[in-house]
């Protein structure tokens, strides 16, 4: 178990890529176990990936891909600037509001970050923000894209662990609402002190009905992702593979903005993001058989239970790993490995699954902001050229008011489960 262990951190401390270090560590526990175990790998590889609900995680991002290159993603913002774009801070509201339509397209973080650091940290630089807070805006609302559905990581942890993918979309659509409202009250603290442009004009209920009427196509898709799917009507993968066929009618016959080549480019692009995600989780399924057979997870339930026997410790001490392994691994590799590790640990102290899972998943969705590994961090700096350590100082605010959502969901169980029970799931 040692060896295990050290060369599993070992190998993440050299920049290997996070799929190789954990079928590497898999290799090592299992060659521990007996050489005659190491037959299993390939077994495991494909065993990994043998769950049909992953299918929906290709055929969300390729719908976001379409969404994203047709220009509707430009009606979203239109729609959110005519909604928030008169208070001070317009731009950066817009932002967060915009984050939120997006999320229920793309379910990614990386996704609206790259989307938004190119379109909108450009226009609120000309407008006389600081590129800093543009880039850490754009950052703070990308984490609502996994929290509020549909989410490639819900789909990932529903899969491994059995728990409802639809119970988890439901139980995501609040938290992800209230990270932003929280962040928009930030951005209304600081607009005062940072000066931050307010538009001359005030509302408009005119702009806001033409550019609703202009988005609504975009509009409707989430809607019926979400209805489909909450309703029994669909699995998450038909949705999923529906959503994909209506981007393409959107984009191609409706706003006429979709050519061949685009299309090519976008299912390589689909192709290689979900070949990542998918190799990471088929590697991990090595280490998490070696970690199984060990009784790995039991063994950490167990020294959590040493400590404490209450819930709410028990609760502070899951959020604090979480936070701190995100700090310096990938979020798909984080939430394959500690799911199974954790998911029993909060069964025991008597956490509903739904809930449990959404306090995961939210926590390694804030692990995207913070340095070392941050993932949107080193997209927006790539995106816009900013360096990575001015915009994790601005950051700091939303960082601080997301952790105290995140604190909220994890002890108020109706933040997540409200929804869920209206729904009967």
């Amino acid at each position: 178990m040692l060896a295990v262990g050290l060369s599993f951190f070992l190998l993440l401390v050299t920049s290997l890529p996070v799929a190789y270090v954990l079928g590497i560590a898999g290799l090592i526990g299992l060659a521990g176990i007996g050489p005659r175990y190491l037959a299993m790998a390939p077994d495991r590889l494909f065993g990994g990936l043998d769950l049909f609900p992953f299918l929906a995680m290709p055929f969300f991002i390729l719908a976001g891909e379409i969404m994203n290159r047709t220009g509707i993603t430009e009606r979203l913002i239109e729609f959110a600037r005519a909604l928030v774009g008169f208070l001070r801070g317009g731009l950066a509201h817009t932002n967060m509001v915009a984050s939120v339509f997006f999320a229920g397209i793309t379910g990614a973080a990386t996704a609206d970050a790259a989307a938004f650091g190119n379109t909108m940290v450009p226009a609120m630089v000309r407008q006389g923000y600081s590129r800093p807070f543009a880039c850490a805006v754009t950052a703070a609302g990308s984490i609502i894209g996994p929290t509020i559905p549909p989410s490639t990581l819900m789909v990932i942890y529903g899969s491994i662990m059995g728990v409802s993918i639809a119970g988890l979309f439901a139980a995501g659509i609040l938290p992800g609402l209230l990270i932003c409202i929280a962040c928009m009250l930030v951005i209304a603290l600081l607009g005062a002190r940072l000066g931050l442009p307010k538009s001359e004009a005030g509302f408009q209920t005119a702009l806001v009905l033409r550019s609703f009427r202009r988005s609504l196509p975009a509009l409707v898709l989430p809607v019926f992702i979400l209805g489909a799917i909450l309703g029994g009507v669909t699995t998450p993968t038909e949705a999923a593979s529906i959503a994909v066929l209506y981007a393409l009618v959107v984009g191609g016959l409706l706003y006429r903005r979709l050519t061949w080549r685009d299309l090519l480019e976008m299912l390589v692009r689909t192709a290689r993001i979900t070949g990542i995600i998918f190799f990471i989780i088929a590697t991990a399924s090595i280490l998490g058989w070696w970690m199984t057979f060990n009784q790995v997870p039991q063994a950490i339930a167990e020294g959590f239970l040493a400590v404490s026997n209450e819930p709410g410790i028990i609760i502070a001490m899951v959020l604090l790993l979480l936070l701190l392994i995100g700090m310096f691994m990938d979020i798909n590799a984080a939430l394959i490995i500690l799911a199974p590790v954790l998911a029993p640990l909060t069964v025991a102290i008597g956490l509903d699954p739904v809930h449990a899972g959404v306090m995961i998943i939210l926590a390694l969705n804030i692990s995207l902001m913070t340095p070392p590994v941050g993932a949107c961090l080193f997209v927006l700096a790539s995106v816009t050229g900013e360096r990575v350590e001015r915009i994790a100082g601005a950051l700091i605010p939303f960082l601080a008011v997301e952790v105290l959502i995140l604190i909220a969901i994890a002890y108020w169980p109706d933040l997540t489960l409200t929804i869920p029970r209206l729904l009967g799931l």
